[in-house]
Order: structure tokens, then sequence, then C-alpha cells
């Protein structure tokens, strides 16, 4: 009996990684070509000729093989998939040593994704916040992969269950000038930043949180109560055509 178990959970585990594997092969084979066209908006759109974001690059990587292989939400616009990878780019000199997490873009046909209600047309994208400890980079709480999403900060930024970890908020201003930057080369405009309400006080005394004011990149004034909650473990950035 003991054997037979072995056999089973052996042909089993092969059953799965070959579903695993038939299920991520427009990942691994896809190539991105073309121009995207974005319809609707992000509450109720679709999108074509998505383009896939890579999963990992110099400083950063995708948060969860789940999301990006098996759920398809690493895709973007092809000015969006442009304008991440170059700003990126940027913050290997503007945040040296600083590795980012990139969080979930949009479905590669648009349209609802599991538990957002936003995304849905290719202009969208989750960022997670860089965490710290004692002006050193934090990131062993950036493995959680999609469970990420339920990690909790105080109103001052602080993760609720290791206070001695604080959000970046120097470094994450920086990251949101160099997509404004690079969103302005691509033909885009940062059209609004989701970030949890309690929080915009501590970003705006940042050296990179002041001029991300002065450049006048407009964060929510308010938002509901669900959606305030769930916009401190990361940033929501929409993007628009101008």
């Amino acid at each position: 009996m003991v054997r037979k178990g072995k056999k089973v959970a052996k042909w089993s585990l092969l059953l799965a990684g070959l579903t695993l594997l038939v299920f991520s092969i427009p990942e691994l084979f896809g190539h991105n070509t073309g121009m995207s066209s974005s319809h609707g908006s992000v509450g109720s759109g679709k999108l074509e000729n998505a383009w896939l974001l890579p999963y990992r690059g110099p400083n950063f990587r995708y948060f969860s093989p789940l999301s990006y292989y098996i759920l398809d939400n690493a895709y973007t616009h092809s000015s969006v998939y442009q304008t991440i990878l170059e700003a990126y780019q940027t913050c290997e000199t503007t945040c040296p040593g600083i590795r980012f997490r990139l969080m979930e873009l949009s479905h590669k046909t648009g349209g609802q994704m599991l538990i957002h209600r936003t995304h849905q047309n290719g202009m969208s994208a989750d960022f997670m916040v860089p965490k710290k400890r004692d002006e050193k980079q934090v990131r062993i709480y950036d493995k959680l992969g999609l469970w990420h999403y339920l990690l909790d900060f105080t109103p001052s930024g602080a993760l609720a269950f290791d206070r001695s970890v604080a959000i970046d908020f120097e470094t994450m201003g920086k990251h949101i000038l160099a997509l404004d930057e690079a969103a302005r080369k691509n033909g885009l405009r940062i059209k609004k930043v989701l970030l949890r309400i309690e929080l915009k006080d501590d970003f705006y005394n940042t050296e990179s949180g002041r001029k991300v004011q002065q450049k006048g990149i407009y964060f929510a004034q308010s938002l509901t109560g669900w959606a305030n909650r769930v916009h401190d473990d990361h940033y929501h950035v929409d993007f628009e055509i101008y």
C-alpha cells in the first residue's frame, strides 16, 4: 500500500507539473510585437495585443509566479511596457542597489482580474512599496507572492507586525518620478496614483515626495474604506495616452 501510495503521489506531481507547463507556454515562448490597443476604462475595458513584462530584470522582478504564469496578470499596453522598463533603468542610477518588485498589471485580454476592480484596459500597474530598516532595504517580506497584498502598515508607514520595518517613501518617490519621465517619452502621462490616504503626508515629507507633489502628479484625495485599506502595501498607478 505504501509503495502504491508513493507511485500515485509521483504521477500526481508529474501531472501537476505538466499542467503548469502547458499553462505557462505563452509566458515562456511568447513574443511582443506590434502596438497594443486599449479600450474602455480601467474599471470596464479590454486590451488587444498585450505585451508581457519580463519576469525579472537587472533591478526588479515580478512578485508572484502564480500571478505571472498561471493567472496571466503581467500583461500591459505596449507603451506602458516601455514606460515601466525605462523607469527601472533610470532607477539603476537614482536608486543604486535597490531591488524593486513589480506587482499585477492586466490580464492578457484585459477585463476583470482576480481581487481587482480595475486593471481592465492595460493602463494600470501595481508596484510593491520598498521597505527599509535602519536605512537599509528589507526584502524578506517581498517574497510572499500574492499574500503580500494582505500585509498591513500603520498610518505612519510601519509594518504592523514588525515595526522595525517601514515603507521607504524616498525610494518610492524616486520611482514615481522615473515613471513620470518615462511615461512622457512614450506618449503617456500618469493619470492617478492610489496610496493609502494616511500615508501621503509622510510621503510628501521626503525630498522625492515633494518633487512628485511639485510636478503635479495626482494622488487620489479620498478612497473608500476597502480601497484605502488595501493600498498600503503597494501603490497603484493609472496611465493614460495624451
